[in-house]
Parts: structure tokens; sequence; C-alpha cells
């Protein structure tokens, strides 16, 4: 069998139109031998020798649905690393989530498309650093089944730390650094509540409840702008009266349009739901 399926301007209208539908990623005509070499990839494993009977297998066949989330494994970007941006959680530990314990409540905080753990890893580290581990509601989700199995498991690659985002001192503490793997501490893994969630699925989103805090952090701009306006209205609607909405600080909503008021503190940019 081939090591490389053809992939027509037809095929790859079909298939990016049903990637678009289920997971909001945007190919454009300029990423077809992209997209065509991952669900190459992907059928040549399952057992096709066509792509077009791949389409057919996954769009009509009572077998395409668990092959749908082997094919989202291969398309979804894990590109992500423990400390990315930072000083984006400092803010959203110090002046949201730590002043809601001090008032008496218990902050819930979304990690969303958390990949393979690192973003709310380094949440929780921070919390448990200030004491707040335990008084906090730390979700994280990702669409990609295979990339939750490795956050929960807690076993993670050595490009998972990188030199342009160092860890402080109290990491050590949490993370068990070898030269060929990064091993988390199970009471951080514990502390988290680990969902698959896709950003599309409004009521998905929905059944997680108010939450105080989003991390949606370099997703968006794999979606197109109406995909990408959708998945923030859902979000929007999650965060409680002065919630906040963290992305990452390459992307912006301005675009967009948005109900939440964009702010700046310390040279970190948010969205806040305004107070109800």
């Amino acid at each position: 069998m081939t090591s490389r399926l053809p992939i027509s301007p037809q095929v790859f209208a079909i298939f990016s139109a049903l990637v678009a539908e289920k997971i909001g990623f945007h190919y454009d005509a300029a990423d077809r031998e992209l997209l065509g070499d991952k669900l190459s990839a992907r059928a040549i494993d399952a057992g096709f020798d066509s792509l077009l009977d791949y389409y057919y297998f996954l769009r009509y066949d009572p077998a395409g649905a668990a092959e749908m989330d082997a094919l989202i494994d291969g398309l979804v970007v894990g590109e992500t690393y423990f400390f990315r941006e930072f000083a984006q959680i400092e803010l959203a530990v110090s002046e949201f989530i730590a002043p809601r314990v001090a008032a008496g409540g218990r902050p819930r905080i979304w990690s969303a498309a958390c990949s393979s753990g690192e973003e709310p890893f380094t949440l929780a580290m921070l919390l448990a650093e200030r004491g707040l581990l335990d008084k906090v509601d730390v979700i994280a989700s990702d669409i990609s089944a295979r990339a939750l199995s490795r956050a929960q498991a807690g076993v993670l690659g050595p490009r998972s730390l990188r030199s342009n985002a160092p860890p402080p001192p109290f990491a050590e503490r949490w993370l068990q650094v070898t030269p060929d793997r990064v091993v988390v501490s199970a009471e951080l893994r514990r502390a988290i509540d680990w969902r698959r969630i896709n950003l599309l699925d409004a009521s998905q989103v929905a059944s997680l409840g108010q939450l105080d805090v989003v991390i949606c952090r370099n997703v968006l701009i794999y979606f197109h702008d109406n995909t990408a306006r959708w998945v923030v209205k859902n979000l929007a609607g999650a965060l409680s009266a002065g919630g906040i909405l963290l992305v990452g600080v390459s992307e912006s909503l301005f675009r967009l349009g948005t109900a939440l008021s964009c702010e700046e503190r310390g040279g970190v940019f948010l969205y806040r739901n305004a107070e109800r």
C-alpha cells in the first residue's frame, strides 16, 4: 500500500468541511497538502487506500465515530509547554482567584483546549505555592482523548520545558525532570478535573457551569472567524459576573466582536464579564 494517498481539490473540499464541522479547524486551499498528509497517515493505518472511501466511512458508517476520534487526535496541535505566557497565569491568580478565595468564595477555573496538560499543571503549581490549590476547582479539557490520557498520566516529553519559559524554583517540588521525560506529581494530577470538551458544542461548555476564570489560549487562531466568534460566545456565556477570559498574547477578540470588556493590567490583556 502506498504511503501517501492523493487528495484532489474536490476531496479536500469535503474533508475540510467535515473537519470544520467536527472541531472547527479551518483549512484553506493552500493547506491541501498539509491536510492530505495527515489524512493519509490515518486512512492508511485504518486500512483504506482511497481518501474518498475513508471520507464515506467517517461520514456514514456506524463505526465512523470512533475513527473520527482517532483522526481528531492526529489533527489537533499539541504545541504547549510549562510556564508558557506565565504572566497571564500569575495575574489571574493574584488579581482574580486569590481575592475571591479571601472573600470566602471557591473560584472555578477552566483551562480549555489544554492538550497534554502543561497549562493546567502550571496553574496548579502556582496555586499550590500560594496555598490555594485546595480552595479552588480546576477543570482542564481537550477534544483529543489521546492528549487527555497523556495529561492524566502526567508523563511528558522533554520539550514540555523550554528555555524561553524557564521554570521558577518552586517547580522542583512538583516536577521530576530527567533527560528524556518530565513527570508531574500525583498531587497535581489529582487536583485537576479532566474533561473531554468540544468547544463548538455549546451544551458541553454549559455543562461546566459558571466559571470565574477561563483560559483558552492559542486556539482561536485555528478557527475561521465565524467559528471563533461562536466559540467566544460560548466561553463568555460560561463566565460568572466579573469573571475573565484569557486568550493567547498573539490573539485578539476585537475583530470578532464580544460583549466582554478588554482590560490591560501590568502589560497583560484580559477580557472581563462586566458585573451584573
